[in-house]
């Protein structure tokens, strides 16, 4: 006899949370295996560094402060002639 997925939702629906989590990482596990795709993670130590600088051709800084005064400009506008600009 065979389960269908929907028994087996409802079977984990009374679980408590801790172990339906547990069950999803656990299948999730068997299904990246099964797809091949348990390559491995970096952490961002190992990777750190290996952008070249800068990344988008634009300082990071130089961005935020561009961005901020942008947003600021557009909400001078906005008070300036209503919310409908």
């Amino acid at each position: 006899m065979s389960t269908t997925v929907l028994e087996l939702v409802k079977q984990a629906e009374q679980l408590p949370i801790s172990e339906q989590i547990e069950l999803a990482m656990r299948l999730m596990q068997n299904a990246r295996a099964a797809l091949g795709e348990d390559s491995p993670r970096y952490s961002w130590v190992e990777v750190a560094g290996t952008a070249p600088y800068p990344l988008a051709g634009e300082d990071a800084q130089t961005w935020v402060t561009r961005t901020r005064e942008e947003s600021d400009r557009e909400r001078e506008k906005q008070l300036m002639f209503g919310s409908n600009v």
